[in-house]
């Protein structure tokens, strides 16, 4: 099985790993470990027959020696999904913030116009109908964030009685101190553990002394944010990426992910960008300068590619993008960090 199908079909509700050896004789050979077991591998008989449980232990988003190799070891979550009950003036900019930072946001209201004016925030899916019937359908996952913005706490009620036995990341209720109360009390009666009902995040949102619908917004994406960072379920495959390199028949493209990086680089170790033929870029790993000198090389790695046969193995490449020499900061453009990158021909 190709290795991004095999991605694909994990089960989303375990803990799924994947290895990536960087350099040596074997590099590039990969291996998928969920549950604790390992279950792809692109050489049975390969570096991971011998080095499995040593690469196993290894540290998650990190780089690891084994026998002379350095092995990179991702966590791999899924894409960052937001559901919102309720499309009132909160949700508003919570989607517009949300869609800002990559999430993909579902939107439920009883109310047509409600859900429409959703969608023209920007919002991925909306769904009109009411909010027991709706959540039924959204199974939940470890990469599902909850947002409860409803008109009412009956309403609030009847969300939190259908999400907090869901697999999710986060969930968090609006609300005034007597409608808290008078939740976690319909909750109680219903028979939902003290635990479970105390890790609702109510009131809803970090502590910031919020008083407009877009500073609420920002203090909810805010509290999101810490929750999802702290979590470390921050390695994903963009979708987007996935759907190129799952599509049939397609030319080489070149797949940039970061392994490393050091000092204020912006993003970290595990992000990922696509380079096409044609200059077709597919993701980001932080912009800026460099990003541009990766996209020059893995375009001069493609030209290279020309009058190759498609079965012609070509080794993943590290390259090292270093941000803080002095001809790089009078630039005026970089805040510095170093990055080193690996480019695989996929």
């Amino acid at each position: 099985m190709y290795f991004y199908d095999a991605v694909s079909e994990l089960n989303i509700n375990l803990e799924n790993r994947m290895f990536t050896v960087c350099d040596g004789i074997h590099a590039g050979e990969k291996m998928i470990v969920s549950g604790g077991e390992p279950v792809w591998k692109s050489d049975d008989a390969g570096f991971f027959s011998v080095h499995a449980s040593e690469a196993v232990s290894a540290g998650d988003g990190k780089l690891t020696v084994i026998d002379g190799s350095r092995v990179f070891a991702e966590l791999l979550g899924n894409e960052k999904k937001i559901v919102i009950c309720g499309a009132g003036h909160v949700s508003m900019p919570v989607i517009e913030i949300a869609k800002m930072l990559g999430f993909r946001v579902t939107a439920i209201d009883d109310r047509e116009q409600f859900v429409q004016n959703a969608l023209d925030h920007g919002a991925d899916e909306g769904i009109c109908s009411g909010f027991e019937e709706a959540l039924a359908g959204i199974p939940g996952d470890p990469d599902t964030f909850f947002i409860i913005v409803t008109r009412g706490h009956m309403s609030d009620s009847e969300c939190l009685l259908s999400i907090v036995n869901k697999p999710h990341a986060y969930v968090g209720m609006i609300g005034s101190r007597r409608k808290v109360g008078l939740v976690k009390q319909m909750l109680a009666d219903a028979g939902i553990p003290h635990d479970v009902i105390e890790s609702v995040h109510t009131p809803i949102g970090l502590s910031i002394g919020a008083e407009t619908p877009e500073e609420i917004a920002v203090s909810i994406i805010a509290e999101i944010i810490d929750v999802k960072n702290k979590n470390k379920r921050s390695t994903n495959i963009p979708s987007e990426i996935m759907a190129v390199l799952q599509s049939g028949d397609r030319s080489p493209a070149v797949l940039a992910t970061i392994i490393s990086k050091r000092g204020s680089s912006p993003r970290a170790a595990g992000t990922r960008m696509l380079v096409e033929e044609g200059g077709v870029i597919t993701g980001t790993i932080g912009g800026g300068c460099a990003e541009a000198t990766v996209i020059l090389y893995a375009a001069e790695v493609l030209r290279n590619l020309e009058g190759k046969e498609k079965h012609e193995a070509v080794n993943p490449v590290i390259m090292n993008v270093d941000m803080t020499g002095k001809d790089v900061a009078e630039s005026g453009m970089i805040c510095g960090g170093a990055i080193e990158v690996l480019l695989e021909v996929v």
